[in-house]
């Protein structure tokens, strides 16, 4: 039911683009009915500042995967079943297939505001979870085994509207792509940084990219988080390992 009531408010606002939302939306809420914490309606009621729950983070994930897959033009299976699949880990096999069939159908036509979604990520998640946002649409883009420049742009544009430095940008960018820089990207150092720079900057960036800032997030967030710390501890080795240290 909800998803109809939302597919016609959609409409009396925003015409065929709006029902189509409306209806995503609405059946995303139908899915999501046995799941413990807040619906995503409510999330909508809730305070600024306020941290959604990982369901509702996962709702707005999905609108923000749909447009890395269409970035480059095409829609990639080899993409779509990677998001599937972190669906599946996240939530379970019967949701996850609920929920991906919706997002199936409508991934070629559906016209999403990036600026809104990430303005209410921004202010009711933390720092943390919108860098592990960004690691995980990278991963889609890569899911095919190359990332191409207008996903990298498409990601990049997402990453300023959630707030995100440019620096901590490119560090995750980095652990996708393999080059002589690489490890000083993601370590977001130059390489003229010292011995004692790279030791200052692997503390840095192990802390922040440590698991337990997202242990209040489902496991498919945390083993997101653990792959971000496992980069950065091997770009600390291979640069101990060039230097000599």
């Amino acid at each position: 039911m909800i998803r109809w009531l939302g597919a016609i408010v959609g409409f009396m606002f925003y015409r065929f683009t709006g029902a189509v939302i409306g209806f995503i939306l609405g059946s995303l809420v139908d899915n999501l009915g046995g799941k413990k914490g807040k619906s995503f309606t409510s999330m909508f009621d809730s305070q600024p500042g306020e941290r959604v729950t990982p369901a509702d983070f996962e709702l707005n994930l999905l609108s923000l995967a749909s447009l890395v897959i269409k970035a480059d033009g095409t829609v990639n299976q080899s993409e779509l079943d990677y998001v599937r699949l972190y669906f599946v880990q996240a939530y379970g096999k019967e949701r996850a297939n609920a929920t991906f069939k919706v997002f199936n159908e409508v991934i070629k036509k559906r016209e999403i505001s990036a600026t809104n979604i990430c303005n209410l990520l921004r202010q009711r998640t933390r720092y943390e979870s919108r860098l592990q946002i960004l690691h995980f649409l990278f991963s889609i883009a890569n899911a095919d085994g190359h990332v191409t420049e207008s996903e990298v742009l498409e990601i990049n544009k997402i990453a300023g509207y959630l707030g995100v430095n440019h620096r901590d940008f490119e560090s995750i960018k980095a652990m996708f792509f393999k080059n002589p820089d690489s490890a000083y990207k993601i370590l977001e150092i130059d390489r003229s940084a010292t011995e004692a720079e790279i030791k200052a900057a692997y503390r840095t960036m192990a802390k922040k990219y440590h698991p337990d800032k997202l242990q209040h997030m489902d496991e498919a967030y945390q083993k997101g988080a653990e792959e971000k710390f496992r980069k950065v501890k091997e770009a600390y080795e291979q640069l101990q390992k060039e230097r000599g240290f």
